[in-house]
């Protein structure tokens, strides 16, 4: 039987409807009334999904996401675009419907020469994309498809008027490993939603695939010469087999399909050079699609040993563009923490350090990038920090000037961010420590440790968000710390790999490690810490209260419990392999040994757990089996299920319901 929401709380079981689900318990104590305005101001600060520079420089175009005009619905979404260079900075709409009501309208893409701009809009029917082709300088708009499915990354041909498109026919719920999951009714396994590479002509829409139906395309790049495309790709099904993607080109004449490379790690970014005669792509240890990082590969375009063209960086490349000289390569990277650009010249394998700085970077596709100008000369990206919210930014690489100010009324109601190191077995280590607003050293304070997901990933000082971000409690006296341990993102391969078959031993050592170092040089008590963690991080919280006591409340969202059964549940098993070495059913002890129902009795530690009803990811079951234990053990425990929600928490209602929700669980314990 299904409910659309359960609460289910130690010792008895409430059903909640969706519509009640931002409630708590009564005898719960309610989160002071001051972090529901904090979360409001949160929620009111407008994010950039995209931005796109057109090839010569001269416009910019970027989606805005507009709040929804209640809880109950999501994030509408707006375009816009502005000539640089124009005398008065005077933005226009650009939209498929007359401009009078916001629609989700994304996925930028500008012709070559610089005059249309293509994007998708689900003006006609709502949550039914559809591809349109604009003028920004008329405001004329033109539809080009009437398609029933998913429609994804357009992106116009360097030659001629093609555009292509990703589509996946029919498709049962929107694609990606974090949406949430269809129902599996039935006989299971059989029906897969396969997205295909299409072609549009933009005069007359006229569309045909030109992958075939049995591979599923995951991100693409044109050749120069418009004929081709490189791809990343694999049979099966989407969400599970992007791990072992393979990279293949296609003819965008024919159903030509060849196979460059199936490599043994997750590749990204393909890009094909200006010259034609090679692809580029990053490779390496990656827990999810989108998440890049690793080092940068070129191979010849008709195949060939792929070359490592950074080996030994000591960073994690996310995006990268060629230069126009096809000489060398221009990449965003995860450094210690912080963000990067930087440029390889492939001759000599000079790795050259552009920018760094402290904040987080996103461009095209609200991808960790740049959009950047044909010749190399303008950038345009969106920059963030925890001590200024997101804007626009354009110029030369390192020397941007802001062209936004859509958040200036926007104001810290946290404390300070200091970056902070120290030594674990021998390696260093990087995290970020969030003081409270108003620190004054005489006192004692609180301190949550929040770990990130992954575990291929990293924390960089951004802008809080409103998912899962205990950011604004620093305003209640906490600290809050975000380390970067083993298996992160931002020092290399080497140290991304450094958890393998080891999940949760030495990155906790890691953790506590910090911990340690931050009760010793700062007034952090002791008897005061929780711990919370979502994905990745709500298994090391999960694992955290098996292995130690030292925590006096846990918030454990979307966590995995026991690597045993999670194997055969999840559906991205693939993800597996290249972080255990083997599948569960070959070498069984070593996901034993980092379960945490196998050290269950352990447990003394008041634990939240918080999980989306269609969670692909991280299925209920894990959150399930982690809460009956405790419930049995009778350690205080309360599980929420998210109705309609995947992996990643979507609905504005449910996001403001798992911060409040976590900080009454989290103050009841630690504010004295």
């Amino acid at each position: 039987m299904r409910h659309s929401l359960i609460a289910l709380i130690v010792g008895h079981v409430v059903l909640l409807p969706a519509q009640s689900v931002s409630l708590l318990r009564a005898d719960e104590p309610r989160a002071d009334s001051t972090l529901n305005q904090r979360i409001d101001a949160l929620f009111a600060v407008r994010q950039f999904k995209d931005v796109a520079l057109s090839p010569d420089g001269r416009w910019l175009a970027w989606v805005e996401e507009v709040p929804p005009p209640d809880e109950s619905s999501r994030a509408g979404a707006m375009i816009f675009a502005a000539e640089l260079e124009a005398h008065d900075w005077s933005p226009k709409r650009v939209t498929a419907g007359d401009g009078s009501t916001v629609h989700s309208e994304s996925d930028l893409a500008w012709s070559a020469d610089s005059r249309r701009l293509a994007f998708l809009s689900d003006h006609e029917q709502p949550g039914q994309l559809q591809l349109y082709v604009a003028d920004p300088q008329t405001g004329k708009t033109e539809k080009l498809t009437k398609l029933a499915g998913h429609l994804g990354k357009p992106r116009f041909a360097p030659i001629g008027d093609a555009i292509a498109l990703l589509y996946t026919e029919n498709a049962r719920r929107a694609t990606g490993p974090t949406q949430a999951a269809a129902a599996e009714v039935g006989v299971v396994g059989e029906t897969i939603d396969e997205q295909r590479l299409n072609v549009v002509d933009a005069r007359t829409g006229a569309r045909r695939a030109i992958s075939p139906p049995d591979l599923y395309v995951y991100e693409y790049d044109w050749s120069p010469d418009g004929k081709q495309l490189a791809a990343i790709a694999a049979p099966g099904d989407g969400s599970n087999n992007w791990y072992i993607a393979r990279l293949i080109t296609l003819s965008a004449d024919s159903a030509d399909v060849k196979t460059l490379i199936a490599p043994k790690m997750q590749i990204a970014a393909p890009r094909w050079s200006p010259d034609g005669r090679s692809i580029a792509f990053i490779g390496g240890l990656m827990s999810d699609e989108g998440a890049n990082g690793g080092e940068i590969y070129v191979i010849g375009a008709d195949g060939g040993a792929p070359r490592n063209v950074t080996p030994g960086l000591k960073a994690s490349a996310t995006w990268l563009s060629w230069q126009p000289s096809s000489r060398g390569i221009v990449f965003t990277a995860h450094i210690d923490g912080s963000s990067g650009v930087l440029a390889v010249e492939l001759e000599k394998g000079n790795v050259t350090a552009l920018w760094t700085g402290g904040e987080v970077i996103a461009g095209e596709g609200g991808a960790f990038g740049l959009s950047i100008a044909a010749d190399h000369r303008i950038t345009a990206l969106v920059r963030h920090a925890f001590d200024h919210p997101p804007e626009i930014w354009t110029g030369a690489i390192g020397k941007w000037e802001q062209r936004t100010r859509i958040n200036a009324s926007a104001k810290p109601s946290w404390g300070e961010m200091k970056d902070l190191r120290w030594n674990s077995d021998g390696l260093p280590i990087q995290g970020w420590l969030l003081y409270p607003r108003d620190y004054d050293a005489a006192r004692r304070y609180p301190m949550i440790v929040s770990i990130h997901g992954g575990p291929a990933s990293s924390k960089r000082p951004g802008w809080p968000g409103v998912t899962f971000d205990f950011s604004l409690l620093s305003a209640d006296s906490y600290f809050v710390f975000f380390p970067n341990p083993r298996g992160s993102f931002g020092k290399g391969l080497e140290f991304t790999r450094a958890n393998f078959r080891d999940f949760g031993h030495g990155d906790l050592r890691d953790i506590l490690a910090g911990v340690d170092k931050i009760i010793q040089t700062l007034p952090v008590d002791p008897e005061r810490l929780g711990v919370v963690g979502w994905s990745y991080g709500g298994f090391m919280t999960m694992w955290t209260v098996t292995q130690t006591n030292r925590f006096r409340a846990a918030v454990a969202g979307a966590g995995i419990a026991n690597w045993q059964s999670y194997y055969g549940q999840n559906g991205i098993d693939q993800w597996l392999i290249p972080f255990f070495g083997a599948s569960v059913y070959d070498d069984p002890q070593v996901y034993a040994r980092s379960s945490p129902m196998n050290f269950i009795k352990n447990v003394r530690t008041p634990t939240l757990v918080l999980v989306g009803e269609g969670d692909l990811e991280c299925p209920p079951p894990q959150s399930f089996e982690f809460w009956r234990a405790l419930k049995r053990l009778d350690v205080p425990t309360q599980l929420v299920v998210y109705a309609n929600e995947g992996h990643g928490i979507r609905q504005p209602k449910n996001r403001r319901d798992v911060l409040l929700r976590s900080a009454a669980w989290l103050n009841r314990a630690l504010l004295k």
